[in-house]
């Protein structure tokens, strides 16, 4: 700020004469203020004002004429701060109309100090600062709000997948719960069946214990749904703005794995918005499984249509493809081709919980041989949408 101010501040014009000059300087000002929210503006004001003095200085020279013309820009950035802090507009962040309309008083109040500190304030003068203050507050609110919009949205993002993948571990969590509910049933049966010899014990021992570690995974079961529900994210999403993200976080993966892959997606007939987190945690594991067997470089088609009833999810990659001897063990739980760099190997239970979650919505997933691979899940849409997921969610 006390850098980019001062030299925003030489990109000047005279609109009221040799008197009062009008810089960037303001719009700078106004954007720290507003993007370093945690530093008193009445603090920025002081330093901001001394720097832009003696940055003026500098370049013209320390005299006493040039003190006298440059020292009332001081005071301007002294009000500014100070009626920032007065109004208290660093609460309205959220308004941004609020926040435009206070910029303008700002502005104006600290023009008219700057004036009146070099001698006189014509009133004459008024109507030019206001359209001036109007012009350049929300030149810089507009352009403020585009990069928190941007910034939001990657938040946004970032939550998204965070929470898809918690959704996949619950999918997952909730699966070990009903084994582990079989696993409780069974040992049970097997200790009544051994009353009365020695073993019956140990069988109902083991019962015990898978039963408490069944209550163990409810209660983290109830917590991640629990927090799931309270996040204020949007719960169902357009295909072609879920295509988007799963889009732009594969880009950053194969960015990371420093691949050059190239992504299209294509969006085919009407679609209802699909749940975000079934749908997200299926497609991004296909894609981010496609990332991973693409070696160097290559290109990933991602396609979403409409099939009547359905919607069908196709990703395609230019890749090795996958030997025809493991493609009969690729949905296998624990089955994989993918290591890192220290020899660790992968968990292999994306497939397998894309195929589950799949299965257990009436769909179905294929393989297809392209040259590389091709992954394609179909799936009832009601399954997806609002009214046929809640449906699902309350009877399962």
């Amino acid at each position: 700020m006390l850098v980019t101010v001062p030299i925003a501040g030489e990109l000047k014009f005279y609109p009221f004469g040799d008197d009062f000059r009008v810089s960037m300087g303001t719009p700078a000002f106004l954007f720290f203020l507003l993007f370093l929210q945690r530093v008193s503006p009445i603090v920025s004001g002081v330093l901001t004002g001394i720097a832009v003095v003696l940055f003026r200085l500098a370049l013209g020279g320390f005299t006493e004429e040039a003190w006298s013309l440059h020292s009332p820009v001081f005071f301007y950035y002294l009000t500014y701060g100070g009626m920032f802090a007065l109004l208290h507009v660093n609460r309205f962040y959220q308004r941004p109309l609020l926040l435009g309309f206070l910029a303008v008083i700002v502005e104006i109040a600290a023009s008219i100090m700057e004036i009146s500190a070099r001698g006189s304030f014509p009133l004459s003068s008024l109507d030019d600062i206001a359209i001036l203050a109007v012009i350049r507050s929300f030149f810089v609110l507009g352009f403020y709000n585009i990069l928190i919009y941007r910034e939001q949205r990657k938040r946004n993002e970032q939550m998204l997948v965070l929470i898809s993948n918690l959704y996949e571990e619950m999918v997952h969590l909730k699966k070990t719960m009903q084994q582990a509910e079989t696993i409780t049933k069974d040992a049970y049966d097997l200790y009544r069946n051994l009353k009365p010899s020695e073993f019956a014990q140990t069988a109902l021992r083991i019962a015990g214990q898978v039963h408490e570690m069944k209550k163990d995974k409810q209660r983290i079961y109830a917590g991640l749904s629990k927090m799931i529900c309270n996040e204020s994210i949007q719960d169902f999403m357009g295909a072609e703005e879920l295509g988007k993200i799963v889009v732009r976080i594969n880009q950053k993966y194969a960015d990371l794995l420093h691949k050059k892959i190239t992504f299209h997606l294509k969006i085919e007939g009407a679609h209802p918005q699909y749940h975000v987190y079934t749908a997200l945690s299926l497609l991004n594991n296909l894609v981010a499984n496609a990332v991973e067997a693409i070696q160097d470089t290559g290109v990933i088609h991602i396609f979403i249509c409409r099939k009547e009833d359905d919607v069908e999810f196709r990703v395609v990659d230019d890749g090795p493809g996958i030997p025809d001897k493991k493609r009969d063990l690729i949905f296998q739980p624990g089955f994989t081709t993918k290591y890192d760099l220290s020899g660790k190997p992968s968990t292999g239970i994306g497939l397998t919980y894309v195929r589950d979650v799949t299965e257990s919505a009436g769909g179905r997933i294929r393989l297809e041989d392209t040259g590389g691979t091709a992954f394609i899940i179909c799936l009832p849409i009601h399954h997806l949408i609002k009214e046929g997921w809640e449906h699902a969610l309350l009877s399962g």
